[in-house]
């Protein structure tokens, strides 16, 4: 289980090296499904998609549960902030995917003269780890207002592949 976790933090750091300045994600447009459900842009970056009633894939439904279930403590309900920790649904909006898992894997601390704000390192918790994807895919609709600040009421199912990567990641294979 900790090196699946080592390696989760090692490609997140990998991903995030060198893109402290990088843009945002830019177009959200799901374009490519793969095998697990998860949908990406142009780019190759993990996105949501929405169907016209409403039904959302499985990351982003996913990525609702554990943001509620790990992030909302500090960063308020939604991704919308708290007094504590920022609005993740703002900071998403210039964050690259490679930053996006670099924070969350190593932390951040940031330091002023009126405060000093610190994101622990969540790459041992696979309960995070195991999620980012699902988190930042969340938190990216959420950026968008592409959902709202309700649990979503339809979603896809949950696929094989899914099922089998998460059970690997949990240490259950």
């Amino acid at each position: 289980m900790r090196k699946i976790c080592s390696v989760i933090v090692a490609i997140a750091f990998a991903a995030s090296a060198g893109l402290a300045q990088a843009e945002g994600p830019g177009d959200p447009t799901a374009v490519k499904k793969e095998d697990d459900g998860k949908w990406l842009d142009k780019e190759g970056t993990p996105t949501y998609k929405i169907s016209a009633d409403g039904t959302v894939d499985w990351f982003t439904y996913s990525g609702y549960r554990r943001y509620h279930s790990e992030c909302h403590v500090c960063h308020g309900p939604d991704g919308m902030g708290s007094t504590y920790a920022p609005a993740l649904k703002d900071s998403v909006k210039s964050m690259s995917y490679g930053d996006f898992l670099g924070v969350v894997a190593s932390g951040r601390k940031n330091i002023s003269t009126a405060a000093e704000n610190v994101m622990p390192a969540f790459g041992d918790n696979p309960n995070v780890a195991c999620y980012m994807d699902d988190l930042y895919v969340y938190l990216r609709a959420r950026s968008n207002d592409a959902v709202g600040r309700v649990r979503p009421p339809k979603k896809e199912e949950k696929t094989d592949a899914y099922t089998k990567a998460e059970d690997s990641c949990m240490g259950k294979n």
